[in-house]
């Protein structure tokens, strides 16, 4: 069974205190002798024998093992067009899970859901906040960091040159017939669909990925399994 994962600076110290330190004693209830796993979230990974628990939020624990997880190849960007806010959580979250690299929300041209300016701050840490979570669930040591949200002519500007596949219902070619970079862009349109002018501006190839269409907040994951399937990411 995998080890419990919690986020802190410096996982050498096999030290937790603050919130992480209240969420490993106080709410999940981590005892003396039991082990753990502390991660950076850029690699750094250290299994720890908890040695002590002090007051409802420091532990301390024996370094066992410190390892660095190396980054894995070929390295995953999800362009997620904002979902509306009950499934943009379930979006980052489900992709964190598939395995996902970077997390860049996308304003397209069907975008329902608009961040206003004074409010994009806000909502990138929320989902910052998710992504942190979900590696921890998913016992991941890199967690994902979330850029600032992107409209579509600066997409077009961040993946020119780069692999850059868009995730389409009526695309002729399958996911698993790509042969990867080290480095690709998965684009996931907005409920609506990207329309064929938006799909011309990017760019980018478009993909699919089988005979079903997937909603936003999960079509992700699909697309991350299917490299993961087919590439040495598994």
């Amino acid at each position: 069974m995998s080890l419990p994962v919690f986020i802190t600076p410096d996982p050498a110290r096999g030290e937790l205190d603050e919130a992480e330190g209240r969420h490993a004693v106080t709410v999940k209830r981590i005892a003396v002798g039991e082990r753990i796993m502390l991660v950076d979230g850029a690699g750094t990974a250290a299994e720890v024998t908890v040695t002590e628990i002090r007051g409802k939020d420091l532990l301390r624990g024996e370094v066992l093992e410190l390892t660095q997880v190396p980054k894995p190849t070929p390295r995953v960007t999800v362009v997620q067009a904002i979902p509306k806010a009950d499934r943009a959580e379930l979006a980052v979250d489900l992709a964190v899970q598939g395995g996902a690299d970077a997390i860049v929300p996308w304003i397209s041209q069907r975008t329902i859901a608009r961040w206003p300016a004074d409010k994009q701050a806000k909502q990138v840490a929320k989902w910052q906040a998710v992504a942190r979570e979900a590696a921890k669930q998913s016992r991941r040591a890199w967690v994902p960091q979330v850029a600032e949200p992107v409209t579509t002519n600066q997409l077009r500007e961040r993946v020119v040159g780069k692999q850059a596949l868009v995730l389409h219902e009526d695309a002729k070619r399958s996911i698993t017939d790509i042969e990867f970079a080290d480095e690709v862009f998965v684009i996931v349109g907005p409920e609506g669909g990207i329309g064929p002018e938006e799909l011309e501006s990017l760019g980018a190839e478009a993909v699919k990925l089988g005979p079903e269409v997937l909603r936003t907040a999960s079509a992700g994951l699909a697309a991350l399994c299917a490299i993961g399937a087919v590439t040495g990411r598994w």
